[in-house]
C-alpha cells in the first residue's frame, strides 16, 4: 500500500509543477502569477478542492503522446470566497501555452454542470494561446461545448471571466458571453485575429496591445468591463465584484449589517449648479446617496456620459445607473445605451434593485449616431428597462427631455417610485429650442427678435422647466429636498424588498439587438 501512495503523491507532486519549474519562471518574468498561484490567491485559504488533476490529453498526432502533463493545461475545482462557493478555471500557460483541447475542454464542462446543478458563481480566470491545432475540430468542438454551457447558465448564476494573458480566436467568446470580463493591463489581450492575420488581410500594422490591450477593450469596444493593474489586483476585483452579486437568480444579494444615523445629507443641497449649462460631476451625488466607500464602478472607462456601478444603500446592494453631466452634457448615444441596457439586464437578472440618477437632455444628434443605429441602440435601454422586474427607483436631479426622460426609468414605462428635486426641468426640450418653434412667427416679426426670444425663453421655463407640471400629472411621485434623497431612498427601497411582477407568459422576448 505503501508504494501505491507514493505513486499517488508523486503524480499529483507532478501535476503541481504544471509545465515545469523553467516555464514557470517564465511567467514570473512577465510579471504573471501561475494559474496554481491564482487560486490560491483568488479563494479562502485551506478552501480549494480540486478536481481532474489527474486528467490528461489523448493525442497521439505529431508525437504528443511523448508530451504528457496531468491536468492537461487547465485547473479546475470548487472553493469559497469570503465564506460562499464559487467554482473556478484557471488556464495554465505552462503547460501548452494554456492551450485548449478536448480534454482540457472536458474539465471545464464539469466544473460548469457542477456550478448550474448547485447554484454558485463560475469565475474563469483565461490565458491560453487559443485552440489546442494539434487536435483539430477535437478542439473547436470543445469550445463550442463551453460556450453552450455559458448561455445555458446566463442569468441562472453570475459568471466572471478575467484575461490575465493572451486570449485569441474562438477563446475570446466565452469571456464575451459571461457576465463581466476583467482584463490586466499590458499582460492581457483579446482579439479574434492576430496582428499577423490583420497585417496580412487589410495591411494594417498594429500591436497586439493596440488591437486588443485592456486600454483598448475598457475604453473602444466596451469589451472590458474592470481592468486591472497586475494580477493581484484583478483577483481582489473579482472578489469586490462578487460581494454585491447573490449565489444565483433564486437568490437575493447578500446584506451588510449597517448602522444608520443621521441620514440627512446636507453636501447634496450645493451639487447642481444654478445654470443649468453648467456641468457638475455625478460621481458626488452617488457618493451623498450611498454607504460610505460602497460604489464599485463596471466600465468605468467606456461611455463616460453615463455612470454605472454597484452600490449599497443602508447595506442592500443596489445598481446604479447615472448620467454624467460631465461628459457630452450626459446624452444617450450608442456606447451609453448599450452599456446601460447590459448592466439593466444583469440587475435584473440576479434580483439586484435599480437607482437610476436623471440629467439627460436628450439623445445625441448628427449623421454618425443615426448611422451608427443610435434608433435600435436607444430602444435596448427602454427594453431592458421596460423588462425589468426588480425594485426600480429613479430621482431626477436636473433636465430630463424628450424621448430620454421617458427612456430613463420614468413611470410611463415601469418604475416604481419616481422622485425629482426641485431644480428638476422635465419637458419635450430645453426652453430656448422650444421658444423658437413655439414662437418663430412672434419672434421673427418682432422690433427687437433677440429681446423677444429671451422673454418667450424666460416664459417657457417658468411653465415648463420645472417637475411641478409632471408631478401634477402623477408622474412624479415626489419632489423631494437633495438633503432627503438617502432617507427617501432608504425608505423606499425597504418598501420595494417585497416586490412582485407577474409578466405574460412567453419562450423570451425579442430584444432589439
Amino acid at each position: 500500500m505503501d508504494s501505491k501512495i507514493k505513486t499517488l503523491q508523486d503524480k499529483i507532486a507532478l501535476a503541481h509543477t504544471g509545465g515545469g519549474e523553467h516555464r514557470i519562471k517564465r511567467q514570473h518574468e512577465k510579471k504573471k502569477l501561475t494559474a496554481r498561484e491564482r487560486v490560491a490567491y483568488l479563494l479562502d485559504e485551506g478552501s480549494f478542492e480540486e478536481t481532474g488533476i489527474l486528467v490528461t490529453h489523448r493525442t497521439t498526432d505529431f508525437g504528443m503522446e511523448k508530451e504528457i502533463y496531468y491536468g492537461d493545461g487547465v485547473i479546475t475545482g470548487y472553493g469559497t470566497i469570503s465564506g460562499r462557493l464559487v467554482y473556478i478555471f484557471a488556464q495554465d500557460f505552462t503547460v501548452f501555452g494554456g492551450a485548449l483541447s478536448e480534454t482540457h475542454a472536458e474539465k471545464i464542462c464539469k466544473i460548469m454542470d457542477l456550478a448550474m446543478k448547485t447554484g454558485a458563481p463560475l469565475i474563469g480566470l483565461n490565458d491560453s494561446g487559443g485552440a489546442r491545432i494539434q487536435e483539430g475540430v477535437r478542439s473547436l468542438g470543445g469550445y463550442a461545448d463551453i460556450f453552450y454551457r455559458n448561455v445555458q447558465a446566463s442569468g441562472v448564476i453570475p459568471q466572471i471571466s478575467a484575461i490575465m494573458g493572451p486570449c485569441a480566436g474562438g477563446a475570446v467568446y466565452s469571456p464575451a458571453m459571461t457576465d463581466f470580463t476583467l482584463m490586466v493591463e499590458n499582460t492581457s489581450y483579446m482579439f479574434v485575429t492576430g496582428p499577423n492575420v490583420v497585417k496580412t488581410v487589410t495591411n494594417e500594422e498594429v500591436s497586439s496591445e493596440e488591437l486588443g490591450g485592456a486600454s483598448t477593450h475598457s475604453t473602444k469596444s466596451g469589451v472590458a468591463h474592470i481592468t486591472s493593474s497586475n494580477d493581484v489586483q484583478c483577483l481582489e476585483d473579482i472578489k469586490s465584484l462578487l460581494s454585491y452579486l447573490p449565489q444565483n437568480n433564486k437568490e437575493t444579494p447578500p446584506k451588510k449589517e449597517v448602522v444608520l444615523t443621521d441620514e440627512i445629507r446636507d453636501a447634496l443641497t450645493d451639487i447642481v449648479p444654478d445654470n443649468p449649462n453648467k456641468p457638475y460631476d455625478m460621481h458626488e451625488v452617488i457618493t451623498g446617496i450611498i454607504d460610505e466607500d460602497s460604489f464599485y464602478e463596471i466600465h468605468k472607462e467606456y461611455a463616460e456620459n453615463i455612470i454605472v456601478g454597484f452600490a449599497r444603500i443602508a447595506g442592500r446592494s443596489v445598481g446604479i445607473i447615472a448620467n454624467q453631466p460631465m461628459f457630452l452634457a450626459g446624452v444617450l448615444d450608442v456606447n451609453s445605451s448599450k452599456k446601460a441596457a447590459r448592466f439593466t439586464r444583469f440587475c435584473d437578472s440576479f434580483n439586484i434593485p435599480l437607482l437610476v440618477l436623471v440629467d439627460v437632455p436628450g439623445f445625441l444628434p448628427g449623421t454618425d449616431q443615426e448611422w451608427n443605429g443610435i434608433i435600435v441602440h436607444g430602444a435596448k435601454l427602454l427594453y431592458a428597462l421596460s423588462e425589468a422586474t426588480v425594485p426600480r427607483v429613479t430621482v431626477i436631479t436636473r433636465k430630463a427631455y424628450g424621448g430620454a426622460y421617458d427612456v430613463m426609468n420614468s413611470k410611463h414605462i415601469g418604475a416604481d417610485l419616481n422622485f425629482a428635486w426641485p431644480s428638476a426641468e422635465i419637458a419635450v426640450m430645453g426652453a430656448k429650442g422650444a421658444s423658437e418653434i413655439i414662437f418663430k412667427k412672434e419672434i421673427k416679426n418682432a422690433t427687437d427678435p433677440l429681446a423677444t426670444l429671451a422673454e418667450k425663453e424666460a416664459e417657457y421655463a417658468d411653465k415648463f422647466a420645472n417637475p411641478y407640471r409632471a408631478a401634477q400629472r402623477g408622474f412624479i411621485d415626489e419632489v423631494i429636498l437633495p438633503e432627503n434623497t438617502r432617507k427617501k431612498l432608504i425608505k423606499a427601497f425597504s418598501m420595494l424588498e417585497n416586490k412582485e411582477v407577474h409578466t405574460p407568459q412567453k419562450k423570451h422576448g425579442n430584444i432589439p439587438l
